[in-house]
């Protein structure tokens, strides 16, 4: 019985999320223990490679047609199994995060989607003016602006309070010129919405990170940013955060208990 429900659950795990790139063993524990409220590390080894059997099996038939359809995004299967591995993320699935941040900050936050920069870089202040029509950027504690250079990714962050502007970037100097663009910006938006207390004073400071996974760290850097909570992660927790905004982005919401 223990082995049918093991397997149940990674039936209906698989359809849930589509793949089982965000699965853990302890997911499969958890739920073995919340059925039957005990103890069975006799037949944990057992249970877990019946589990694994099972697994590689189900893997040969795809989730048809599997998305995650939520206000105006869209992520297909093709866009979640960027969390795979060490591939790089896609903009699909930041802009969403960026989504779910901020209604886990109510909104206090706010997450100018991956495209706002490029938008900035060809166009000008003018090419991305309506983008904030309906957002007062200034009645916000924080801005989060992440930055696609080719194939790497880098956050740029405004605490408007104190205005200040941190540059996130593992490549050392790439953001510098980047962090001059955000300013630029800022300035000309405060000018525009005649908020004169924001068109000057901004001081920049860089946070010069070392790490591989730049697009996981730009959305955790983010989320921790966001809930007020300290930046207590490093390169080897990535496979993990990898899953969690993988089971995240499925369920619509951030897990606000880690």
């Amino acid at each position: 019985m223990t082995h049918c429900t093991s397997l149940d659950f990674l039936d209906s795990f698989y359809r849930r999320y589509g793949s089982f790139i965000p699965l853990c063993k302890s997911d499969i524990l958890s739920h073995l223990k919340g059925r039957f409220n005990s103890g069975f590390s006799d037949w944990k080894t057992l249970i877990l490679s019946a589990a694994a059997r099972y697994q590689t099996a189900l893997i040969e038939m795809p989730v048809s047609q599997f998305q995650v359809v939520y206000k105006k995004h869209i992520l297909t299967l093709e866009d979640l199994l960027t969390l795979a591995d060490q591939n790089w993320l896609n903009d699909q699935v930041m802009n969403m995060y960026g989504e779910l941040i901020m209604e886990s900050s109510h909104h206090k936050v706010h997450f100018l989607n991956s495209f706002f920069h490029r938008q900035l870089m060809t166009k000008g202040y003018e090419g991305v003016k309506r983008w904030t029509k309906q957002v007062d950027l200034f009645s916000k504690s924080i801005l989060l602006v992440p930055v696609h250079l080719e194939v790497h990714w880098c956050l740029v962050t405004a605490d408007v309070a104190s205005k200040k502007i941190c540059l996130y970037d593992s490549q050392g100097n790439a953001l510098e010129k980047v962090g001059r663009n955000i300013l630029k910006y800022l300035i000309t938006e405060a000018k525009g919405k005649h908020q004169s207390a924001y068109q000057s004073g901004w001081t920049k400071i860089p946070q010069q990170t070392n790490e591989n996974d730049c697009g996981v760290f730009v959305l955790e850097y983010s989320r921790c940013l966001a809930l007020s909570r300290p930046f207590q992660f490093t390169q080897k927790d990535i496979p993990k955060i990898r899953k969690r905004i993988y089971k995240e982005l499925c369920d619509c919401k951030l897990q606000l208990q880690d």
